[in-house]
């Protein structure tokens, strides 16, 4: 886990670190992923799908964003007061339920038969909460996981949840505009009337061209 989100070692809380870690073994339990690392770049199964990278790049990305406003507020504002530690766990944790809504098993019996489970039978924030509860994470974190995405319109978020919803979904339009998705997979980027930069060629180690 470290390995692929070394910023979990940043979580202060000990038994919050501890229990963010078991989150994401039990995550990947759950399926056939053996790391983070090995689930796809995409928001959701074929929709804004990074043309290279995993969700691990993702996650660590909008946990950098996510602490970076906390911070940047606390600076500034002495009288503000966010949770620090609840804002970067559950920034780690925020699509702690794609391993199941991305798991290739679970996507075949899903689209073999939509009428017998939904397809998928639960979107990543809901299966995320579940992780968070069934670990013993705090209902802030579990929070996190099922407000970070749409579902989260249907209730007030925490402020941590505030933060970590709005730097997830900046991440995926910037990401967009840069140019970083698969064109095929990218058609809301219109609806958000952001227009896909190109992308200058860069030669990667191992790479001839």
């Amino acid at each position: 886990m470290l390995e692929d989100l070394p910023e979990l070692a940043h979580v202060r809380d000990e038994e919050l670190r501890h229990k963010a870690v078991e989150a994401w073994a039990y995550a990947l339990a759950e399926t056939d992923f053996p790391r983070i690392s090995a689930i796809p770049g995409e928001a959701t199964p074929g929709v804004f799908a990074l043309k290279r990278g995993s969700q691990a790049i993702h996650l660590r990305s909008v946990a950098r964003i996510s602490i970076a406003i906390a911070d940047e507020f606390a600076q500034e504002f002495p009288e503000a007061i966010v949770d620090r530690d609840i804002v970067l766990a559950g920034a780690l944790l925020h699509d702690v339920g794609k391993a199941w809504e991305f798991d290739p098993v679970n996507r075949r019996r899903w689209e073999a038969d939509k009428s017998q489970a939904g397809s998928p039978a639960l979107r990543h924030p809901v299966y995320g909460a579940h992780i968070c509860i069934a670990v013993g994470l705090p209902e802030e974190v579990a929070h996190i996981a099922l407000g970070h995405s749409y579902e989260g319109d249907l209730m007030h978020r925490s402020l941590e949840c505030l933060i970590v919803h709005r730097a997830d979904h900046m991440w995926w339009s910037i990401a967009g505009g840069f140019g970083l998705l698969k064109a095929e997979t990218a058609g809301m980027l219109e609806g958000r009337k952001i227009a896909p930069r190109a992308v200058r060629t860069v030669e990667r180690p191992g790479e001839t061209g």
